[in-house]
């Protein structure tokens, strides 16, 4: 995995646990497929719901956690009952490839699994289009996102996307500026900033504004940049000479509209580093909420502060996007941190923790242009991947019409 996408090795091993993870809650959920049983409105007669598969899942999948995303879709869609076809990017076929050997030599059946390589144009749209694909799971950019939204609901199957983020972290003046910083460090450059959950925005309460910045700045320079698998590192190269050139575009627009970059900003040309895509750890000051930095995706090792006048301005600038994935805040008022849980429009909230960090039994996803609604890992996902059937049982021994024949009458009858 570090060898295709370029994250530390501690990262990937990371990123193979959540798999593994993944796995043992799946295990667990098999057993927890519960219906419902309802009174009926009717004497004499019995209600439940009972679950059945959907049918032929197509899975397209990201390259920036080429393990983990995979199994949240693959698990939960097989463990309802379905069969599989999955698409992996382009640039981390191997993992995935690995990951289904993994699965056929512990006895999977080989025909509920089912990868097929190549790009996104011509085998992801082939799953999306196909006629024999019922469910649809897609994580990937918006733009795309919207595209196979069109398609697939235009063809009536169910289809759940998770799609781009542009997430922050609201740092008060009571929080504690140490554990802060070593979060928004990890959040902002770790994966290398390419990571969905990444924080890209904090917004700082104004009057620890200069001291946050000035530790941020220490912090980010003390981490080590290089090949993944090199003893040390911390942070790895953009996944591609493209996604480095959309970073270092996105530096030059920031500089443009009034940023002022206080760390990093270039790319990595030393001799370790000529050959990679690497780029230093960037942060931005002077950053206002409308411009192009705070409010796109760039993916890419890039952080924007934002100064906040209070925890109304600061909720007010973190819902001003067009996302709403993850979101985090640092306080020890607890009073302003079930406010955050009210008033943030994000699917994920920290209190004190990173924006990223998703565990394998809850749910996760966002609003807004984040996604359709769905949600992955978890319950939530069992229910996506799973027809629900409303039964009936009328042992009256007569023909019952709800909402026609009055219960009351019905009842003196049966006596």
């Amino acid at each position: 995995m570090t060898r295709e996408m370029g994250k530390p090795i501690f990262e990937t091993r990371g990123d193979v646990q959540e798999g593994i993870d993944t796995a043992m809650y799946a295990c667990g959920e098999g057993y927890r497929l519960f219906g419902h049983t309802v009174p009926s409105e009717l004497p004499n007669k019995f209600n439940m719901t009972i679950r059945f598969p959907i049918g032929v899942a197509g899975l397209v999948t990201p390259w920036n956690f080429p393990m983990a995303i995979p199994t949240w879709k693959i698990f939960p869609a097989l463990m309802c009952g379905n069969t599989v076809v999955i698409k992996p990017a382009e640039i981390t076929p191997l993992s995935v490839w690995n990951l289904l050997n993994a699965m056929l030599d512990s006895g999977f059946p080989p025909e509920v699994i089912n990868v097929v390589f190549g790009s996104g144009s011509k085998v992801g749209n082939a799953i999306v289009e196909h006629p024999d694909t019922n469910v649809i799971s897609f994580t990937g950019s918006s733009e795309v996102g919207r595209k196979i939204g069109a398609t697939a609901s235009g063809m009536l199957k169910r289809v759940s996307m998770e799609l781009g983020g542009k997430n922050c972290t609201l740092i008060m003046n009571d929080a504690n500026l140490e554990l802060a910083v070593d979060a928004c460090i990890w959040a902002g450059f770790g994966t290398t900033g390419q990571r969905c959950t990444a924080c890209s925005r904090v917004i700082v309460e104004e009057g620890i504004h200069d001291k946050f910045v000035e530790l941020f700045i220490k912090a980010a320079k003390k981490l080590k940049v290089g090949y993944g698998n090199d003893p040390g590192i911390t942070m790895g190269p953009a996944v591609s000479a493209d996604q480095l050139k959309t970073d270092l575009d996105y530096v030059e627009i920031g500089k443009k509209e009034g940023c002022t970059v206080v760390c990093g900003g270039k790319r990595l040309t030393t001799p370790e580093h000529k050959n990679g895509h690497f780029m230093q750890p960037t942060i931005f000051t002077d950053c206002k909420p409308n411009m192009r930095t705070s409010q796109e995706e760039i993916f890419g090792p890039v952080v924007s502060v934002i100064k906040a006048k209070n925890l109304d301005d600061a909720i007010k600038i973190a819902n001003g996007i067009q996302y709403g994935l993850s979101s985090a805040i640092f306080t020890q008022d607890v009073n302003a941190a079930y406010r955050a849980f009210r008033d943030l429009e994000t699917g994920l909230t920290y209190v004190n923790a990173a924006t990223i960090g998703a565990e394998a039994h809850m749910p996760f996803g966002g609003m807004k242009s984040t996604g359709n609604g769905h949600r992955e890992g978890g319950w939530q996902a069992y229910e996506f991947y799973s027809e629900t059937k409303a039964c009936y049982v009328d042992y009256s021994g007569t023909l019952q019409r709800a909402q026609i024949d009055d219960p009351k009458q019905l009842l003196k009858s049966a006596k």
